[in-house]
């Protein structure tokens, strides 16, 4: 057995970290684009794309499981996890193109299964691939620290990613939708895409190792293993807060969206946009302004008629890249905020305080642009230590389970966690298009009604709030605290010294 509590070098934790960059191409575009995708572009209904969603990510989930299983059961020289991220590396960018890619002339069902059939085959490799890759995370060290500090480099990796999802995607769509259509600008937009991800993989497979293993004297049953998860209340109590906390973000990520697409006053983002330099004006070229007109972030059109403008796009861009910047700057404080205080701490403080912030977005009215800028920062500042920490702490869960019943079971309980995570995601995107129908009689051609208008404001404001405050409660629940999660790491790492030294000397001489 190698030494588990391994402290892991830069170049280790920012090579994992670039598996998750990867992910986030995928993630991200789909939390803050992908329903507006199907319904405006791709050209199906909204309740079409809501069955859709729903349907492709329960699917996704029920996969995660079964790939958590094969995984924990997966043995070659590379180890149990890091293969899985090698063989799907391809296949990952293949599906990533056809899923944003429209068929030419299709219509009707057949439209509609394309898009079944190319959403669900990303979502499995996606599952196939993220699944062995979030276990890895638990067995590259034992140290609790070391984890959280391992997590700490893997979203702010995630998020420099994230930078460019949620900054330059659609200005890059806008730009490459010129004399083509929109339908061309995603498709070439996710091929880029697509090439970087197929990069990060090769990056994280080649500088990653895994040190943490199960006993030798572990047999496998797949049933005993579930119920040691099933009375493991830290598993229980982040299951359920994974489902919440997953269903927030999709629904946020489509609320806000078209928040700042209708409801958000568009000559006010106008005036900012020409304020930082980042409208069309005759005559005038900036040291910037190739680089603008390469990435797309150029606002086309005048302020007096804005309707057909990307002035929204731009805007929702410097959202995103604000949120993503605060994210970097505030998570690299995360592993001595979880050293001091204890993740469970963090991870309360922090969702309760985010819960606060994001109500005030229902008070806002469409022309307090600052306001939404300013509640922006603030609420990402409160969330982002919670990134790294939670994962750390999914980690904590599997150590718990081999602590108590000396059963260890990475794959498994990662891949029950995912499936929390895909349910949720599905049941958020899908829940906000339904509350909309159901209350707000809402459909893409009316998205500018008035009731509509309340419908996204309420559910960026109100709704919102309220997941994260059930976030908060959850978290309060889990019993794993600072002083819990010490001792049950040094009695492990002991453990696992002595049966590192039976192998060495099983005679015991």
């Amino acid at each position: 057995m190698r030494d588990s509590s391994h402290e892991l070098s830069w170049i280790e934790r920012l090579g994992y970290g670039a598996g998750d960059a990867a992910a986030t191409f995928v993630f991200i575009t789909m939390l803050l684009f992908q329903t507006n995708f199907y319904t405006d572009v791709f050209g199906i209904t909204a309740g079409a794309a809501a069955t859709l969603l729903l349907a492709a990510r329960l699917w996704d989930a029920i996969a995660d499981p079964i790939v958590g299983v094969l995984a924990d059961r997966t043995s070659t020289r590379w180890g149990k996890f890091r293969p899985w991220i090698l063989w799907t590396a391809v296949p990952w960018c293949v599906a990533m193109v056809l899923a944003y890619t429209t068929p030419t002339g299709w219509s009707g069902r057949a439209l509609l299964a394309y898009a079944t059939v190319t959403n669900m085959l990303l979502m499995s490799i996606y599952s196939m691939n993220n699944t062995p890759y979030a276990a890895l995370g638990g067995v590259m060290t034992g140290d609790a620290h070391e984890r959280t500090k391992l997590n700490s480099a893997r979203f702010i990796a995630a998020n420099f990613a994230q930078i460019v999802v949620g900054g330059f995607t659609l200005p890059l769509v806008a730009k490459f939708s010129t004399g083509y259509g929109t339908q061309r600008g995603w498709q070439t937009t996710m091929t880029i895409w697509a090439i970087v991800c197929l990069i990060l993989f090769m990056i994280t497979f080649v500088t990653t190792r895994e040190r943490v293993q199960p006993s030798p004297l572990q047999k496998i049953d797949l049933r005993q293993d579930l119920a040691v998860l099933a009375r493991s209340s830290p598993w229980v109590v982040m299951v359920l807060m994974t489902l919440c906390h997953f269903c927030l973000l999709s629904f946020r990520g489509a609320a806000l969206y078209n928040y700042y697409h209708h409801y958000a006053d568009k000559s006010i983002m106008y005036d900012l946009a020409r304020t930082l330099g980042l409208t069309e004006q005759a005559g005038r070229q900036s040291f910037f302004s190739p680089v603008q007109n390469a990435l797309g972030y150029v606002v086309h059109g005048k302020r007096s008629d804005l309707t057909h403008s990307n002035v929204a796009d731009v805007f929702n861009s410097i959202i995103n890249l604000i949120t993503t910047m605060v994210t970097i700057t505030v998570i690299m404080l995360s592993s001595s905020l979880s050293d001091r205080f204890g993740k469970k701490a963090t991870s309360v403080v922090g969702f309760g305080l985010a819960s606060l912030g994001t109500l005030a977005f229902y008070f806002l009215q469409p022309q307090d642009i600052g306001g939404m800028i300013f509640i922006t920062i603030l609420v990402q500042a409160c969330y982002a230590p919670t990134i790294p920490v939670i994962w750390a702490i999914y980690a904590d869960v599997v150590d718990y389970s081999e602590w108590k019943a000396g059963r260890r079971f990475t794959g498994m309980a990662f891949a029950t966690i995912g499936l929390a995570l895909k349910i949720g995601l599905a049941l958020g995107s899908s829940s906000f298009l339904w509350v909309m129908i159901a209350f707000f009689d809402y459909s893409p051609s009316s998205a500018d009604a008035a009731r509509s208008l309340q419908g996204f404001r309420l559910c960026s404001g109100i709704v919102c709030s309220f997941m994260l405050l059930v976030c908060t409660v959850l978290l309060s629940a889990y019993e794993l605290d600072k002083r819990r999660t010490l001792e049950m790491e040094h009695q492990l790492n002991a453990k696992r010294r002595q049966l590192a030294a039976l192998e060495t000397d099983p005679g015991g001489a």
